[in-house]
């Protein structure tokens, strides 16, 4: 899949530095436990993790405070890159300990270079490469043996995810104070539909405990994965059993899986025996 990097890549990392402003404390806690909800508390205390396409740099924080060894990090986006070092300042992280770079998923011999981890974090990355199935053969070439391979994906559902697609394209090629209306434009219906069906089963504080509550969600922001699932592109999603079938090919052992609702991202963790 070709990219205009120009045209039609969204600039995730600027979506994760407003995500920043509103990063807190419980927010982090979540997302602890959601990484140890997944992988065990053993996974990751005392062992290695890399985070590939660190993003905010939420999940690499958690790792260090679960107890992780040593960390490193990086994404192509140099404000994502920037965000993940500001939040390793912030919570005064060892760079010795914890590595913050740029680098490419797509960059075979960048990862190879990197060395084995006990743990490869990757969520919500590879769909958004521009060539989701050489950046799962790399991260999953990272892994150690004996080590566990974290990846999230979007769920590939067929034409639905081909419209999704459209509109991500056309949200990138919009004047940038267009994009938010165009945002909510999309959304809007969507969330009318929700709150109407809420309110027709009398329990209308669902919708609003949906944003009020919703950082009970990997300690995410509602409105910043709003705008992330409007505008991420390029957006290249896959169904469950292609990821089975890379991983197995790669000599990848599946030990848990969580299927996304509609085109959500599926969530994957794999072994390398």
């Amino acid at each position: 899949m070709a990219v205009d990097d120009e045209v039609d890549r969204f600039g995730f990392g600027e979506n994760w530095t407003r995500f920043l402003a509103v990063l807190d404390e419980s927010r982090i806690a979540e997302a602890e436990r959601s990484l140890v909800e997944m992988v065990g508390h053993d996974a990751i205390a005392g062992r290695t993790w890399l985070d590939a396409g660190s993003g905010s740099g939420l999940f690499s924080l958690a790792a260090a405070r679960l107890g992780a060894a040593r960390l490193r990090s990086f994404d192509y986006d140099l404000h994502s890159v920037a965000c993940t070092a500001e939040l390793r300042s912030r919570h005064g992280a060892d760079a010795d300990h914890w590595a913050v770079e740029r680098g490419s998923v797509l960059d075979g011999a960048y990862v190879e270079g990197l060395g084995g981890f006990d743990l490869v974090y990757c969520w919500g990355v590879l769909h958004h490469t521009g060539d989701l199935w050489t950046g799962f053969d790399n991260v999953a070439g990272a892994v150690a043996p004996g080590g566990l391979l974290f990846v999230a994906i979007y769920n590939d559902r067929g034409w639905r995810s081909r419209v999704w697609g459209a509109i991500k394209r056309r949200y990138n090629r919009l004047p940038p104070s267009l994009r938010v209306p165009y945002t909510v434009a999309v959304m809007s219906p969507i969330e009318l539909a929700t709150l109407g069906l809420d309110t027709a089963r009398r329990r209308p504080w669902n919708y609003v405990r949906r944003w009020t509550r919703y950082r009970s969600a990997r300690g995410m922001s509602r409105w910043h994965d709003m705008v992330d699932w409007v505008g991420g592109h390029p957006y290249e999603p896959a169904t469950a059993q292609a990821v089975f079938d890379r991983g197995r090919a790669l000599g990848l052992t599946l030990e848990r899986m969580e299927l996304a609702r509609g085109t959500g991202c599926s969530q994957f963790v794999f072994r390398r025996g």
